[in-house]
């Protein structure tokens, strides 16, 4: 289907004939034509987009009006929409993230020859098991390549693209090992290597230009899996990057999970002896289908996950047992309970700033009441978007490269900031990390677990980097006390003190009930809260909002009955993260009190720095990310760990306000997947005629199987255009357990003026809990019943 960005919607005729307004900005030049009911902005761009994970955006006077319609070629962007900003505006712009780029004279350039920055300690203490060792195998490095043209893609309407891969192999293993596959995300895909130009418009590239080798930048963590014993391969996916804005209705998601599926598919088929002689001799009984892990970088990552729901869809899938999304983009907020997995969050991303892809830990995390599997998330500092990646670090790629935090001389994340890792420690940090990660969950190495489970192990190799971390343990081995994402009877404030749940940002959410956590923070300085591209308006990650004006402000939970005898438990932990309307230093005093009374204080700046705010003075810095406070139980011993009544939370300073989160007792374990066991979700398309007044469309949800639970599902209409005749509606659907699927109401408001096409709008299916998505995007087609 040939997508425009959000609907393809056939707009009235200019509402008059006078010349539409129109400038110069220093991004282009720019028209507006007025339409009935509202505008279309044209912004005529002086050179091609930079090929950026994020979605284009454009800003008229500063603000950004939502996501724009780019041109094949990346010189036009356009929008049309009923903000009455967009009338007259004085300047229009190209904006990422809900953000207009500061000029910046360096923006984008390398900066050689630095000195090295100064060392600083980084807190927690390193494991003596280091994850980026090198194993005892010696790494046998190839490749396989069936052309260009090799598959065609149903998520990019058909077009084609690639198979081609770099392997990385343990020589002297025997038998089948785990598998590991690592999928890049979206870069220029050609290159001319004379003129150094660059082209992402055309698939397979143009004359005097070649590939990109966006695959073969990830030999660090591939070494180590591969001299540990893993097999490792990592493809290339630039027949995506051609050609996912404008022909795929959800920015190449699909089309990157095909990419996967399809090696997948050829790798199992030669394992047994079958397909291409190349990949037989490779692959003949030396992988293992059944231990899999996937690693996906930036738009990769959405494209692991969605691989990860593809597979657990199939009859026979294969053995996904572990997902790694980097730096990931999460346009619908597909949420992948049942796997073990863990989130990669770059400080200075100056790419996906808004570090959207913590959407994938927070939507997960009670999507399914008994899920078997533990996840994490870890914010890296001092580390941008792309330099995980080889080929895309200037100095050392092939290609041409960017640091794509463009403001040099940022002092927290510009190139010579103390704090921003070199190139090279952040190819370290991430190296240990990935291979980290996936040794513990496939490798069962127990020894790394410190390093994702907050409990503050940090890796040797990982030098001077500083990771946060939160986790949440499986549910066998967890004990909820007050998840703070609903009002609860068991929660009581007393004392000069406020407390309420809330959810999401800007007001975005108003049919959840709950206001909106935040008001003056931007969209890129608040992860949990981001609007998602394509669930703008869905309810994102409630928390609890305590505020207090003195001393005696109070948050008191009541522990449930059968929380007495907590030997299975190591610890008890919560997020936390400072309100934004706190000016000054926050605290807080954990009490703990037994059945007899007993009690005793932990202070949270004694065992976390959860309620110290992160470093920046201007969007998209500080962000707001609510970090894990962990008090061990084997620190209380005044009182009877086995029989505690409740749990205090008392301002600790005079005054202040934090965000609460996730308040349980647990010990991480890695679990185990579970993800094909639940079943499938996907929202159905339909045609309806316009009418001539008020009515309605009625969609429904299936499941792929009858489910034991109750489902809830999100679902978002989305419209742009002057004069939409359905709203931009945000729900949430239950199916009831044992039956296979609901309906929904999409109000339409018909006229009777002739049009000369039907429209045509997105409505997406995203959050699900007790189910996972399956087909999360279609269409509700509007046709014109007025005579022409």
């Amino acid at each position: 289907m040939t997508a425009a960005l959000l609907c393809t919607t056939l707009l009235a005729a200019p509402a008059h004939a006078d010349p539409p307004p129109a400038g110069t900005g220093a991004d282009g030049a720019w028209t507006v034509e007025s339409l009935e009911g509202g505008h279309r902005v044209t912004l005529r761009l002086d050179e091609p987009l930079p090929v950026r994970d994020a979605v284009p955006e454009i800003a008229v006077d500063g603000r950004s009006l939502g996501p724009a319609e780019e041109s094949a070629d990346g010189t036009t962007l356009t929008i049309t929409t009923t903000d009455p900003a967009a009338a007259a505006p004085t300047s229009v712009a190209v904006a990422w993230n809900g953000e207009v780029p500061a000029e910046s004279a360096d923006a984008g350039r390398a900066a050689p020859g630095l000195a090295p920055p100064q060392a600083r300690k980084k807190p927690g203490h390193d494991l003596p098991a280091d994850p980026a060792a090198p194993g005892r195998y010696t790494v046998v490095h190839d490749e396989y390549d069936l052309g260009d043209t090799a598959i065609t893609l149903e998520g990019l309407g058909g077009r084609p693209a690639e198979i081609r891969a770099k392997v990385y192999l343990p020589r002297e293993a025997r038998g089948e090992r785990p598998l590991v596959v690592f999928l890049h995300g979206r870069h220029s895909a050609c290159y001319n290597p004379v003129t150094r130009q660059t082209s992402n418009s055309t698939w397979p590239c143009p004359a005097e230009q070649q590939p990109i080798a966006s695959h073969t930048g990830y030999d660090g963590p591939a070494d180590v899996l591969a001299s540990n014993g893993y097999v490792v391969v990592s493809v290339s996916a630039n027949g995506v990057n051609a050609a996912d804005n404008p022909f795929s209705e959800d920015r190449g998601a699909l089309a990157r999970g095909e990419v996967v599926m399809r090696h997948l598919d050829l790798l199992a088929a030669a394992e047994q002896g079958h397909g291409d002689p190349k990949l037989v001799r490779l692959f003949r009984n030396r992988i293992d289908l059944d231990d899999v892990g996937l690693m996906g970088h930036s738009r990769g990552g959405e494209g692991v996950v969605k691989a990860a729901l593809m597979n657990a869809g199939r009859p026979r899938p294969y053995g996904i047992r572990a997902v790694l999304p980097l730096a990931p983009t999460d346009f619908a907020r597909a949420s992948l309970p049942g796997v073990p997995m863990a989130v990669l969050l770059p400080y200075c991303d100056g790419d996906v700033s808004n570090q959207q892809g913590q959407h994938f830990y927070d939507d997960s995390l009670y999507a399914v009441e008994d899920d078997p599997a533990f996840r994490s998330s870890l914010m890296v500092m001092g580390t941008n978007h792309n330099f995980f990646n080889t080929e895309w670090t200037p100095g050392v790629a092939v290609a041409p490269a960017s640091d794509d935090w463009g403001n040099r001389n940022d002092p927290v994340c510009g190139a010579a900031a103390p704090d921003r890792l070199t190139p090279a420690e952040q190819y370290a940090v991430g190296t240990a990390y990935i291979a980290g990660f996936f040794r513990l969950v496939q490798g069962g190495e127990k020894a790394l677990l410190p390093l994702f489970d907050g409990s503050g192990g940090t890796a040797p190799s990982a030098g001077r980097a500083v990771v946060h971390t939160v986790a949440q343990a499986p549910a066998d081995d967890r004990l909820d006390v007050a998840t703070f994402t609903a009002p609860s009877p068991a929660v009581r404030v007393s004392g000069a003190a406020t407390a309420a749940v809330c959810a999401s940002m800007l007001d975005r959410s108003p049919q959840s009930g709950l206001p909106a956590c935040a008001a003056k923070l931007t969209t890129s300085q608040a992860p949990s809260w981001t609007p998602a591209t394509y669930a703008g308006n869905v309810t994102a990650t409630p928390v609890l909002r305590f505020g207090w004006s003195d001393t005696t402000g109070r948050v008191t939970v009541a522990l449930p009955r059968h929380a007495r005898g907590l030997d299975d438990y190591d610890a008890l932990t919560f997020r936390a993260a400072p309100d934004e309307n706190a000016t000054g230093p926050a605290d807080l005093a954990v009490t703990v009190v037994d059945d007899r009374g007993r009690s005793q204080t932990v202070r949270v700046s004694e065992v976390s720095d959860a309620l110290t705010p992160f470093p920046g003075t201007a969007s998209p810095l500080p962000k707001t990310w609510l970090r894990t406070v962990r008090i061990p139980l084997s620190s209380l011993r005044r009182v009877d760990v086995d029989d505690l009544r409740e749990i205090r939370l008392t301002g600790a300073t005079p005054t202040g306000g934090v965000y609460l989160g996730d308040l349980a007792f647990s010990e991480i374990e890695v679990g185990r997947t579970e993800l094909d066991e639940l079943p499938q979700v996907s929202v159905q398309g339909v045609t309806v005629p316009e009418g001539d007044g008020a009515g309605t469309a009625t969609m429904r949800l299936t499941l792929s199987e009858r489910a034991k639970k109750p489902v809830t599902v999100h679902v978002q209409s989305i419209t742009s255009g002057a004069s939409p005749v359905i709203p931009a509606l945000a729900q949430r659907v239950v199916i009831p357990a044992r039956a296979t699927s609901a309906t929904f109401e999409v109000p339409v408001t018909g006229n009777s003026t002739p049009a000369a096409a039907a429209q045509s709008y997105q409505v997406v299916a995203s959050v699900p809990s007790n189910a996972v998505i399956g087909s999360g995007f279609t269409r509700l087609v509007v046709e014109d019943d007025d005579a022409l």
